[in-house]
């Protein structure tokens, strides 16, 4: 089966890419575009890095690229990269390869000038494509027949290729979710769930970044219920286990209807439970972010909001609580409830009452409360009974809807400060 990228990727007539090219290929030295660039052209889908293997030795490289006037940074020489800074763009350019010695998560590699044993080191079929610089894919493990087909598949035995690097069971699970249909290959799943338990050799750094990518998908529905079948959801989110990822798909469905973006973060939320300790445990045990866990610890500290709540109601909440925990609540709710409209007239009516909180949350600024401390000092009022009064002004001011104004609240203030 043959291809060609020309045509459709645009970025390959660049004329910075195509001089470091030429440069890479004197002399009977080869270079092509490898991996992504070309599986994402093929595809119709935008590019966003361009990796480029070659036969040169990372020395030649540097050589090379700069006798081109391109500068050089030796991000990864020890492995044969070299990041090349060609019109203001990195191109990492990386010699051929094959492994030694793999433990599960890092290899040791030699250099060559073998394509096929290149090739034969990458993980799956559709990721060890090439493409020359007049955009001739090159093929040497089956890779375009199972993009036509979506297949997703391990290049030779999948054992082998999980073994080296355990990381490999969830990309496989990645790609699935960005490029697969159907069913997944039956030897990947097969492999993937007898080696599930290398999962815990990895860094949490390394399984969070993948389970990141994979819920950026368009729809990670199909392989989180693979994920799950096998075990490997379990092994890296236990909170999963007696929770359940059904509400992920009328979540990814609302998201397409209303033109919501991807949430990664979302879309871990729906498939999580509500418990605040459990959502700080996730985020310390997969070490997320502090404003990604902060930010599930927020939407599990919130509770439900029910869809006939008044936004005048909802606005008390909301400057008693956390806009984004509510936002997230409002938005699982709206989804769950859309599900259940297929079946169920009431269920309609709730989406539409949730629809219309979050719009009213999208556009609430949170007021600022209009009396300080100083302002009731001349009162006669300190320390703690200050505290306390101000306390009270604001819950009175709260519940009126935020309308007393500052003279109103002062002379409440005096009310209470003789009380």
């Amino acid at each position: 089966m043959s291809a060609s990228i020309a045509g459709k990727a645009g970025w390959l007539a660049d004329s910075h890419l195509q001089k470091l090219l030429a440069a890479l290929e004197a002399d009977g030295e080869e270079a092509r575009v490898a991996g992504g660039a070309v599986r994402n052209a093929l595809l119709g889908e935008a590019v966003a890095d361009v990796d480029i293997a070659t036969t040169n030795l990372p020395a030649q490289t540097v050589l090379r690229a700069e006798g081109a006037g391109f500068r050089t940074v030796p991000t990864g020489a020890e492995h044969g990269t070299i990041t090349v800074i060609a019109g203001g763009r990195p191109f990492e350019v990386t010699t051929l390869r094959a492994d030694v010695e793999t433990d599960g998560r890092r290899a040791k590699v030699v250099f060559g000038r073998d394509w096929k044993l290149d090739a034969e080191r990458r993980d799956f079929t559709i990721n060890a494509l090439y493409a020359r610089a007049d955009g001739t894919v090159v093929d040497l493990v089956g890779g375009l027949a199972d993009l036509e087909s979506r297949t997703l598949r391990f290049i030779g035995d999948a054992e082998t290729r999980i073994r080296e690097d355990y990381l490999r069971i969830l990309r496989f699970f990645r790609f699935f979710a960005w490029y697969g249909s159907g069913r997944p290959d039956a030897e990947g799943l097969k492999a993937c769930a007898r080696l599930k338990d290398g999962l815990s050799r990895l860094s949490a750094e390394r399984v969070w970044s993948e389970l990141k990518k994979m819920l950026s998908a368009p729809d990670p529905s199909r392989a989180l219920l693979w994920m799950r079948q096998v075990g490997v959801l379990t092994a890296v989110l236990p909170e999963t286990e007696k929770w359940g990822i059904d509400a992920i798909h009328a979540l990814v469905r609302t998201e397409a209807d209303l033109g919501w973006p991807a949430d990664p973060l979302l879309r871990l939320a729906a498939i999580v439970p509500p418990d605040a300790a459990r959502m700080k445990a996730l985020g310390e045990r997969l070490r997320l972010s502090n404003a990604e866990t902060e930010r599930l610890v927020q939407w599990a500290s919130t509770s439900r909001v029910e869809p006939t709540v008044t936004e005048g109601g909802l606005a008390k909440r909301l400057y008693r609580g956390d806009l984004q925990g509510h936002a997230d609540r409002l938005r699982l709710d709206l989804a769950a409830a859309r599900g259940r409209a297929v079946q169920d007239d009431k269920a309609m009516v709730e989406a539409g009452g949730y629809f219309r909180l979050l719009a009213f949350a999208g556009k609430w600024q949170k007021p600022q409360f209009p009396l300080r401390g100083g302002d009731v000092a001349p009162l006669g009022v300190e320390g703690a009974r200050l505290g306390a009064l101000l306390k009270a002004l604001e819950a009175e001011w709260v519940e009126g809807g935020f309308l007393m104004e500052r003279d109103a609240l002062l002379e409440r203030a005096a009310e209470l400060a003789k009380a």
